[in-house]
């Protein structure tokens, strides 16, 4: 067992010093002084963590003897106990004593019991603090250490697969080509495609394939702050140059210096502040905000968007010569719904991932499982899909395969024949008469109900309303099939990592 923490109760009052005993003695080992030169005695000879000390005693108030304390015993938590509520006292203990609390009389026992718990923590994390300090003056490489470790680690991991998972014949072998013609050379590089598919992952691939592997990589979303808080986080602003600016901040691209600043979502950005990031990318110097000195910066730009941002310029939303600035290479990402190839690798890796997150000792998706995640669209791509996998982990069973009747309703209604329909049952999206219409709407309804009833008819009639026979022939109507059906092509060899 753990030994209780000491703490020593000061009071010149007998009956006090007993009081806060027997209220204390379950959780700590009490020391008990009722006057100075004893407290001195025991914290000469004991551990002591935190001392409660009365405030009136006869040979010295309570904020003169934990003066003393302080000068000698710095590391012990020094607490007031009063019944005198003096706002002078309380200054002067805080100021002078170095008080963590001043508690009143008449005190509350589950409460002061609380106090000193806190107390005794705040005691351990201060002695943990001076360890670490301790350790990293004993060894001052050991934090550079790890961090070189750490980069050299991913930078393998990119350099010998892109970090990125696929199919041997995906398409994103393309973009993995043009990923390692461009990232040896010290260029902006502008990645599209839409949400979800993978952009940054992109850019980290072409940081930690260049040169500027081992410097700083990072990221900025351009959609999610205002132009005047954006320019502060990226290029810094000095103290009081707006409401809020209570100290100096350093922008990411200062921080960034010698390394790489990907900028998500670049397209969303203001024309005012195109200018501003134009005239950085031409120069290479910044000003922060309030500030009037440039500061040369050292920094390669990648920006990723999905929009087009050719059409932008032609539109007259996007300035020109900055999208010229930032496509010296454009690279594209194709959705998920043009490479249903990739789905079963992503899929494996994210649930092999995912296990031990969850604590899950699942084997993996059933080919109707599987067929069920290809015939889907997945609008929000990778992303989407990585959801999906954390839901069937929640949501499915514990161990074995994973089936179809566990996956979400909008996948469970999808299917290659019905795509108009495949989100959500989205009528706004169907096309032709109002009976075709219906008769799609029947056909995903009819599908998703046997997807969940493990394909067992009976069920799925008597949940519809159907009579067997009736459900029969709508099958045939509709050309609905077992879902094992769909071709699953076999897994090939693929990159390990995301």
């Amino acid at each position: 067992m753990n030994p209780l923490p000491t703490i020593l109760v000061v009071d010149d009052e007998v009956r006090s010093v007993e009081a806060l005993e027997r209220i204390l003695e379950d959780d700590f080992d009490v020391k008990k002084a009722t006057t100075v030169a004893e407290a001195e005695a025991i914290l000469a000879d004991e551990a002591v963590q935190v001392i409660l000390c009365d405030q009136r005693m006869p040979d010295m108030t309570g904020i003169e003897f934990l003066k003393t304390v302080r000068e000698r015993w710095p590391e012990i938590v020094r607490m007031i106990i009063s019944g005198y509520t003096d706002a002078q006292d309380i200054i002067e203990g805080v100021n002078e004593a170095g008080i963590y609390q001043y508690v009143t009389k008449p005190w509350e026992p589950e409460h002061l019991t609380l106090v000193l718990k806190n107390a005794v923590r705040l005691y351990e994390l201060q002695r943990e603090n001076e360890l670490l300090a301790i350790e990293l003056k004993l060894t001052p490489n050991h934090a550079a250490n790890v961090i070189a470790g750490r980069r050299q680690e991913i930078r393998e991991r990119f350099e010998n697969d892109d970090g990125i998972v696929r199919d041997r014949s995906s398409p994103m072998n393309e973009v993995c080509a043009r990923v390692r013609r461009a990232a040896p050379y010290d260029v902006s590089v502008l990645i599209t495609g839409e949400s979800g598919t993978g952009k940054e992952l992109v850019a980290r691939a072409l940081h930690y394939n260049s040169l500027r592997w081992n410097k700083p990589f990072v990221t900025e979303n351009c959609a999610a702050l205002p132009d005047e808080l954006l320019e502060s986080e990226l290029f810094g602003h000095r103290r009081g140059a707006f409401t809020g600016a209570v100290e100096d901040h350093i922008g990411l691209f200062q921080r960034a210096d010698g390394g790489t600043v990907f900028l998500d979502e670049i397209g969303e950005v203001s024309p005012a502040f195109q200018a501003k990031l134009l005239r950085v990318l031409q120069e290479g110097e910044i000003r922060r905000v309030g500030g009037r000195q440039m500061r040369k910066i050292d920094v390669r730009v990648i920006a990723a968007t999905n929009r087009d941002l050719e059409a932008e310029v032609h539109s007259g939303r996007f300035r020109e010569d900055l999208y010229y600035r930032l496509a010296t290479v454009s690279i594209h990402v194709p959705p998920l719904r043009d490479r249903p190839m990739d789905i079963p690798v992503i899929s494996k890796m994210l649930l092999e991932k995912g296990r031990g997150q969850f604590g899950k000792a699942v084997r993996g998706l059933s080919p109707e499982a599987m067929g069920c995640l290809r015939s889907y669209r997945w609008p929000g791509n990778v992303r989407e899909l990585q959801n999906e996998i954390q839901h069937l982990l929640v949501m499915g069973p514990s161990e074995g395969w994973i089936g179809p009747e566990h996956l979400s309703r909008r996948i469970l209604q999808a299917s290659p024949r019905l795509e108009a329909a495949a989100h959500d049952l989205d009528v706004a999206g169907l096309e032709g008469t109002l009976r075709e219409r219906i008769e799609t709407l029947e056909a995903c309804i009819l599908r998703e109900s046997l997807i969940r009833h493990r394909w067992n008819k009976s069920r799925a009639a008597k949940e519809l309303g159907l009579s067997r026979v009736g459900l029969r022939a709508k099958l045939e109507r509709y050309g609905l099939e077992k879902i094992e059906a769909l071709p699953v092509e076999p897994q090939k060899k693929v990159a390990s990592r995301l």
